[in-house]
């Protein structure tokens, strides 16, 4: 703060800063959290759209003729208990990677979509070549090249939505989402006529052999995969926070004219950061099938990015931050599938608990704004979803 600046503070513990503009009889007053109420302003935006998710889940537990604290107290069970926390941890290594490749994206207010096509094309490089690569070479070079060879494939398979985003402005949800059902189709052509394995009649390409999948963290069951992803997330941390990109792509998320002034290129920005995004999907879809499935067949579709999405957000787009979401999730998908098979409902119902966190989400970032909890964390799109209906109730409620 220079001389000419004043700053008072109020009970609440919310800084005022007086900041002088062009003329020194101008001034502009601006509302700074104290660490304190920044804390909270987290607790409450990340923390309070889960709980308030599995509350309304419990209700819906309920009407349906179940117990809900039986149900939850199975999820614990079958996702952390005894051995079962290694079985979420396997599942944590694919979708932390996926959710760091969507926050560098998001970051620049760009929309990536097409993780479903970007991450099937990159697995089915990795099981369709892996088998006879190892006995080509060895595991190791195997590897290195076909997870090298998966992040190249999806990430070019951004770059054609990135292309048309950067010079012509086209909506990047539009063109993600067709080039993500492309890459589907085209999983499903190349496991059926070019990786088939023509000793099975189900559509499938050959099974990596177990003792050539990546090899386990010592002492547990889990491939050294999930090591991998919890670099890859203080990397990419330290990158979008301490370096000269980071800073760059924070102002281009911010605002585009801004970073023209600046001397940023939106269209080169734009193209590299569709290219990182798939490229860490990819990178996904390698451990993935390296450490758990080993092999793909035809209409496989995990859609870890449609389950992931709220928790990205929660986690305000940070790559670290979001490790405790993802764990959360990991826990809860890996249990609750084993508690919802139980207890006689439908596996379906984690979605709907998954629908409830977003829901919840933009809701409580619609009363936070409107509370100047702090800076908004989600995209324009998603925060108009809610914020328009809201608007429209309280306008006629008004009335």
């Amino acid at each position: 703060m220079t001389s000419t600046d004043t700053a008072t503070e109020s009970p609440d513990g919310v800084t005022t800063e007086i900041t002088p503009l062009k003329e020194e009889s101008e001034f502009v007053t601006t509302r700074t959290s104290s660490p304190r109420r920044r804390a909270l302003d987290i607790v409450v935006r990340s923390v309070v759209p889960i709980v308030l998710a599995l509350i309304v889940a419990a209700l819906i537990l309920l009407a349906l003729g179940k117990n809900p604290l039986q149900f939850y107290g199975a999820v614990i069970e079958n996702g952390l208990v005894g051995q079962n926390w290694q079985n979420s941890l396997v599942m944590m290594t694919p979708l932390l990677l996926l959710a760091i490749g969507l926050i560098v994206v998001f970051r620049g207010q760009l929309w990536n979509l097409g993780y479903d096509g970007q991450f099937l094309l990159g697995g089915v490089v990795v099981a369709g070549l892996a088998p006879q690569l190892i006995k080509a070479t060895s595991p190791g070079i195997a590897y290195l090249v076909l997870t090298v060879a998966a992040i190249a494939v999806a990430a070019a398979w951004t770059f054609i939505p990135a292309w048309l985003k950067a010079f012509f402005g086209t909506n990047e949800i539009i063109t993600t989402i067709v080039m993500s059902t492309i890459g589907v189709g085209l999983t499903n052509i190349l496991i059926e006529y070019v990786f088939q394995n023509p000793a099975v009649r189900t559509p499938q390409t050959r099974a990596i052999d177990p003792g050539d999948m990546l090899p386990y963290i010592p002492g547990t069951q889990v491939p050294i995969g999930f090591i991998v992803a919890l670099l890859v997330a203080i990397v990419f941390q330290f990158v979008l926070s301490r370096t000269s990109f980071g800073l760059r792509l924070d102002v281009f998320g911010s605002s585009a004219k801004t970073a023209r002034h600046v001397g940023i290129n939106s269209r080169t920005m734009t193209i590299v950061l569709f290219l990182i995004s798939g490229g860490l999907i990819g990178l996904a879809a390698s451990m993935d099938i390296f450490g758990q499935w080993g092999y793909m067949r035809t209409n496989w579709n995990p859609s870890y990015g449609n389950a992931i999405m709220p928790f990205v957000f929660l986690a305000r787009l940070s790559p670290v931050g979001s490790i405790p979401f993802i764990a959360f999730y990991s826990v809860f998908a890996t249990g609750g599938t084993i508690a919802a098979q139980e207890s006689g409902v439908s596996v379906d119902f984690l979605q709907i608990v998954v629908a409830l966190i977003l829901v919840f989400m933009t809701v409580t970032e619609y009363v936070g704004t409107k509370r100047d909890l702090g800076q908004s964390y989600l995209p324009d799109e998603l925060k108009d979803a809610i914020r328009k209906p809201l608007n429209a109730f309280t306008g006629r409620m008004a009335k």
